[in-house]
């Protein structure tokens, strides 16, 4: 009884901690201006997506097609409709990483976090027009609440699902949070395929953009980030 008594207040203690590091780490966002420069990325990057989608949807109404492939690996997979597990899976790797930013108390490093992820996005929004494919056959379209997170399901190129998910993984640097994000990548890649939501060169090409975007972030910006981030 005596023991329960003690531990207590120190597990109460540390949770308050807990709450005034995450104020504390809150004020010192707001106080960064590299925090404002990569929310305007994303920001960007996610209304890029949106106008690109935006295009295809008026392409299509026009009466024009857009070119459906054959591929690989889809054509050797049997056909599940099981779209909602990448979209659930997405959130869950989401959730996973603000959670671990929060653990950890990498506040410090949200400003460059949003940049790389602000310029996936942008990036992805140009090449879905510049490589304007239709989805894969079989696919009828995302049946879940989220849809795929976008009003209109068009532009495969690169797999935004895959590559987002990818990038937290990458972001993330401690073992057992890494662990956790490399099953969801894996759980969403799969979905992907079996629900034909993707072909595999917008899966592999989300690993690969997302790999580059974050190597080239990491050569030449970081390091203006993370300094600012000190002061």
């Amino acid at each position: 009884m005596i023991m329960e008594n003690l531990k207590k207040p120190k597990t109460e203690n540390q949770w308050i901690l807990k709450f005034f590091e995450f104020i504390d780490g809150l004020i010192r966002l707001l106080k960064n201006k590299y925090f404002y420069i990569g929310l305007v990325t994303v920001i960007c990057g996610k209304q890029l997506n949106f106008f690109s989608q935006t295009y295809l949807h008026h392409y299509l109404q026009e009466g024009k097609t857009l070119p459906v492939l054959s591929d690989l690996i889809l054509d050797n997979l049997p056909y599940w409709d099981i779209d909602y597990l990448y979209d659930i899976f997405m959130i869950v790797a989401f959730l996973v990483f603000i959670i671990y930013i929060i653990h950890k108390n990498e506040y410090k490093k949200v400003p460059y976090i949003l940049l790389v992820s602000g310029l996936f996005q942008l990036v992805r929004g140009i090449f879905i027009v510049l490589t304007p494919f239709g989805h894969p056959s079989l696919f009828d379209g995302t049946e879940t609440p989220f849809n795929a997170f976008s009003k209109y399901e068009l532009g495969v190129y690169p797999s935004g699902h895959t590559g987002m998910a990818y990038l937290y993984f990458l972001l993330t640097q401690n073992k057992y949070y890494s662990i956790v994000l490399l099953f969801c990548v894996l759980i969403i890649i799969t979905a992907l395929f079996l629900a034909r939501g993707h072909y595999s060169i917008d899966v592999l090409s989300g690993l690969f953009f997302a790999y580059a975007i974050k190597a080239f972030c990491d050569r030449y910006l970081q390091k203006y980030f993370y300094r600012e981030s000190v002061k």
